[in-house]
């Protein structure tokens, strides 16, 4: 399969999997004439960070452009570092051309997260920006948004926990191990082990492995800071990963459907022996801008819902007001709050003054 190819089935499924996340609109009637509905906005103005320094991930430009496509957003603009011949990687303009992203402009780190965040002359100031980078960009994501730019989610350097007993294969556990420690130096691999003797054979697996990676010293640094824990019960291993709330969660294990169930906090998982980490990363259809460094205790992965603000809507009729006054004058009383009761009382004493007729012009302005 030639990379053209790859990416437009990669771009297929992740098309299918996120336009299944398009909600439709929401409307309840909460009580008789209180009528309550949702919809949802595009972003106006988004920014998307798609790194390009040792590793040029046009693989980024998918997962964060697919959504925000398919959200509807008006004004797309990407932003990534340029190789050390000053050019955007070819399969990163090649992406961001299937998905219709024109502005595509040569910078990255922090200062590039600045320019989204407050404008130059040529980069236009965004509503809010994407996409994962460095601890650098990471944090200068959390700095701008204290000054009004909204982010998707603190997304730092990667990490795996795999979660495996003793009918896993080392030779897939050590290769998942492998492929987050060849992002970077500081990405974590985690191996929870249910089996004393599977620690020993992935071991060697890695050792095995490992110089045939063309990123091997990258590898090694980063398995230097990364551990390995042997647990006897399957309860105390999940409960160390749901603390532990990686970014990327694989259960090799004999029934992982049924651990499955029990992962309360995850960015992604990855169940059984033939769903390695990186079929996430590419085309499986799944997101790959996760939360990491724990962050997946109150984030989630990207998603069209990112794209979009839900504006919510209430009308009420004549009689919806009437049903619903007396509830919030007793309530907004006890919260002294006379204002609020005092916009309800009005309104029910010119129905009062009114009578029938009023009731019977729900959409219809007060004529005195």
């Amino acid at each position: 399969v030639e990379l053209m190819e790859a990416i437009g089935e990669a771009l297929a499924n992740l098309r299918r999997f996120h336009a299944a996340q398009i909600q439709p609109r929401m409307e309840v009637e909460t009580m008789p004439g209180v009528r309550c509905w949702r919809k949802s906005v595009p972003i106006e103005r988004v920014g998307l960070y798609v790194p390009g320094g040792s590793a040029p991930l046009f693989s980024t430009v998918l997962m964060l452009g697919v959504p925000a496509m398919l959200a509807g957003c008006p004004e797309v603009v990407l932003c990534t570092p340029p190789d050390p011949t000053a050019k955007v990687n070819p399969a990163i303009l090649f992406t961001a051309g299937l998905l219709g992203i024109e502005r595509v402009f040569r910078i990255g780190g922090a200062q590039a997260i600045a320019a989204l965040a407050y404008g130059t002359e040529s980069i236009p100031r965004v509503d809010k920006i994407f996409g994962p980078g460095n601890a650098y960009v990471t944090r200068a994501k959390q700095l701008v948004q204290l000054e009004g730019t909204a982010i998707d989610m603190p997304a730092g350097p990667s990490e795996v926990l795999v979660l495996a007993d003793d009918s896993a294969e080392p030779a897939f556990v050590a290769a998942d191990l492998l492929s987050q420690a060849e992002h970077g130096p500081d990405s974590q691999v985690v191996l929870v082990s249910l089996d004393a003797s599977l620690p020993e054979r992935v071991q060697q697996e890695i050792e095995r492995r490992l110089e045939a990676l063309p990123r091997a010293s990258i590898a090694r640094q980063a398995l230097e800071n990364s551990l390995t824990v042997h647990f006897d019960e399957v309860e105390q291993a999940l409960a160390f990963s749901n603390a532990y709330a990686p970014e990327h969660l694989l259960l090799q294990t004999r029934d992982p459907q049924t651990l499955a169930e029990k992962v309360r906090q995850a960015g992604s998982v990855f169940l059984g022996p033939f769903s390695p980490e990186s079929v996430g990363d590419y085309a499986s259809g799944t997101n790959h801008t996760l939360p990491t460094n724990g962050f997946a205790r109150a984030y989630s992965g990207l998603s069209v819902d990112d794209f979009v603000r839900k504006i919510t809507f209430q009308q009420l009729s004549a009689e919806g007001l009437q049903n619903i006054a007396s509830v919030v004058e007793v309530m907004a009383e006890a919260e002294n709050l006379q204002g609020h009761a005092e916009a309800v009382r009005v309104r029910r004493a010119f129905l009062e003054r009114e009578g029938q007729a009023a009731l019977q012009t729900d959409d219809d302005a007060p004529t005195r």
